[in-house]
């Protein structure tokens, strides 16, 4: 069974480029990235080279005379006479490159070969992304992968890019839904954030209409992610890092879900622990969010790298990660329980991370004042805040009202509530996360 992906779209439009470079897929483990791309090959090409480097290890010897793109095809043929290399009718798919870096610095032979297309793609890929980068600078194509967001469930559930469509149009319009719609959405959306958008435990669940299965399935992945850790990781680091991944769903439950490395193993020092939440985040496992300084543009400069909060790039993983009176309690009852504002900011992080925003948060030091996250317009700064229970967002409302803080001059709100706006907070539900981007573009925040 094959899901309709976002990627579906990009590929098609790489395909239509002429002048397309090579390609370079990223992503995290079983997002979908070679299911995904098999699926596209077999609808454009007459011929597909696809090659392994962890199934098939001899193919590490097709460099042996070189880069230039004649010389690995002649090598690839003496592994395998059967491959045929047809001129503008053929791809070679290089999967698993993580394991092979070196195969990078092809990428600009083949580019400028120019006879066939290159799609490279592998998990962990942003932690060896360096020496890729550096083998392949100027001649190829980079695009990250992501788990399924919510549209893309919803595509799987059988909804059209119209349901879609009419659900950003409320947005605009500030039009509230009606209550089965309300109904309807909200309850879709509890499902994929129990699930996840990992395609392996989506597909089970529409096979089977129903969550059985599925734990087992997200708590593999779980190992397999445990697992790469210790393969790609170096010395001391594997256990750090475990650590700190295995920590972050009970800092999340923590009413402070800044990330503390003084909880996450006994004697635990700040230097110890430096650079393994970022190693997380290149491997795809984690979205980091760092605390700014104030909130004030520019977002990008104005953070203090040593303060953060971590999520799970993936709601689903880290509802496998609750203990079993949890999970029993979330699946047969959709009660989110103790970690309900953890796994809503979580759900509302992924969803901004999926649109391209990095996330930053604020809280001030001598106050309860505190911001979950920010994205920005033009020209102004715009809190978003997401509330697990229906509350006012007073931290908001302080931030928009003070003229301590020029740049903000609006604010979002997540929460379950319908379609709203008061004095400059515009609330949507939480299933409307994924449309945030979109809406921005659609609506003025500068006035």
């Amino acid at each position: 069974m094959y899901l309709k992906r976002k990627i579906d779209i990009f590929l098609e439009e790489w395909k239509a480029d002429p002048g397309r470079k090579p390609l370079i897929i990223k992503g995290c483990r079983q997002v979908g990235k070679t299911e995904s791309i098999k699926h596209f090959a077999a609808r454009h090409y007459e011929s597909i080279i696809e090659i392994n480097f962890v199934r098939d290890e001899k193919y590490k010897g097709i460099i042996a005379d070189g880069y230039e793109a004649a010389d690995i095809i002649k090598n690839i043929s003496l592994l395998d006479p059967s491959k045929r290399f047809i001129p503008k009718k053929t791809l070679i798919f290089f999967d698993e490159i993580t394991e092979f870096p070196e195969i990078a610095a092809s990428l600009k032979f083949f580019a400028i070969d120019g006879r066939f297309d290159v799609i490279c793609s592998g998990s962990m890929l942003g932690v060896n992304y360096r020496k890729i980068e550096s083998n392949s600078v100027g001649y190829k194509k980079d695009y990250d992968m992501f788990s399924m967001d919510f549209e893309e469930f919803l595509w799987a559930k059988g909804y059209s890019n119209e349901t879609v469509k009419d659900m950003l149009l409320h947005m605009s319009e500030f039009r509230p839904f009606n209550e089965l719609e309300m109904k309807v959405y909200h309850s879709l959306f509890l499902d994929f954030s129990i699930l996840g958008g990992m395609p392996a435990v989506v597909v089970e669940y529409i096979q089977k209409n129903t969550f059985e299965g599925s734990l087992d399935t997200q708590r593999q992945l779980i190992a397999d992610y445990k697992e790469d850790i210790r393969k790609y990781a170096s010395g001391m680091d594997q256990t750090r890092i475990i650590n700190v991944f295995n920590r972050i769903a009970p800092q999340l439950a923590a009413e402070n879900k800044k990330f503390q490395i003084s909880k996450v193993a006994r004697g635990a020092r700040f230097r110890d622990y430096r650079g393994c939440a970022e190693w997380l985040v290149d491997a795809g496992m984690v979205n980091i969010c760092y605390c700014m300084d104030f909130p004030e543009l520019p977002l990008g400069g104005n953070y203090n790298p040593d303060i953060f909060k971590l999520y799970f790039a993936d709601t689903g993983l880290l509802v496998s990660m609750l203990d079993e009176e949890s999970q029993e309690d979330l699946r047969a009852n959709k009660n989110l329980g103790v970690y309900k504002g953890a796994l809503y900011e979580n759900m509302v992080g992924e969803a901004l991370v999926k649109q391209g925003y990095k996330l930053f948060y604020y809280k001030r030091e001598d106050s309860t004042l505190e911001t979950d996250f920010f994205v920005r317009s033009k020209s102004s700064l715009i809190p978003v805040e997401v509330k697990a229970k229906s509350g006012k967002a007073k931290s908001m409302a302080t931030l928009i009202r003070s003229d301590k803080y020029p740049d903000i001059r609006r604010g979002i709100k997540f929460s379950k509530n319908n379609i709203g706006h008061d004095n400059g907070i515009y609330t949507f539900p939480y299933f409307c996360a994924f449309l945030l981007k979109r809406f921005m573009v659609s609506f003025n925040f500068e006035f």
